[in-house]
């Protein structure tokens, strides 16, 4: 009813978390968060409540480990065909690179930016903290008092996290970066 099940991107632009969040980051120099409209979910559509809450949340990051995957295969097949795409995506991995002016260069490094964006948007969503995808999983093993503070107080751990605590969401990510950098 939205018109928010779209790729057109232009739809899910939030004022306040897609423009005026990242622009106050650039220019403050501080990390950068933002977001996008989110697309309403009604549980009174759910035959299966728990379940079908917990389904909804996780299709997400499933997408982004999806779009991962297939940035992956793409770049597996431009390394396997040719010594130059081996060459290429070698230099991206921080191995000594021999020069080239090969189209294949921008495409890796979109590629590779493609993979690095979705698997770090997977995993940051999957954090058990509201707004975020992995707080519906948690919130279901919740008693009821503990649940309304733990959505009271969601949006601000998340600043928290980000802005207070980041060697927290370094703890979280460089498990996942080290394979993807070749460490």
């Amino acid at each position: 009813m939205l018109g928010r099940i779209t790729l057109n991107p232009i739809k899910h632009i939030d004022p306040v978390g897609t423009v005026l969040l990242p622009l106050i980051a650039v220019f403050a120099h501080i990390p950068m968060i933002g977001w996008a409209k989110p697309t309403p979910v009604n549980p009174s559509n759910f035959q299966n409540p728990v379940l079908d809450d917990i389904l909804t949340a996780v299709v997400g990051p499933i997408s982004n480990f999806v779009v991962a995957t297939g940035a992956t295969l793409v770049l597996l097949i431009l390394k396997l065909s040719s010594q130059t795409g081996k060459n290429v995506i070698g230099g991206i991995l921080g191995q000594p690179m021999t020069h080239t002016d090969s189209i294949l260069v921008p495409m890796c490094l979109l590629f590779y930016v493609v993979l690095e964006i979705n698997v770090l948007l997977a995993v940051f969503n999957l954090i058990p903290v509201p707004p975020l995808d992995g707080s519906h999983v948690l919130r279901h093993f919740l008693p009821d008092p503990v649940l309304r503070v733990y959505d009271m107080v969601g949006f601000l751990a998340l600043m928290a996290l980000v802005y207070l605590a980041p060697g927290v969401l370094s703890a979280l990510f460089s498990p996942v970066w080290a394979p993807l950098n070749g460490y």
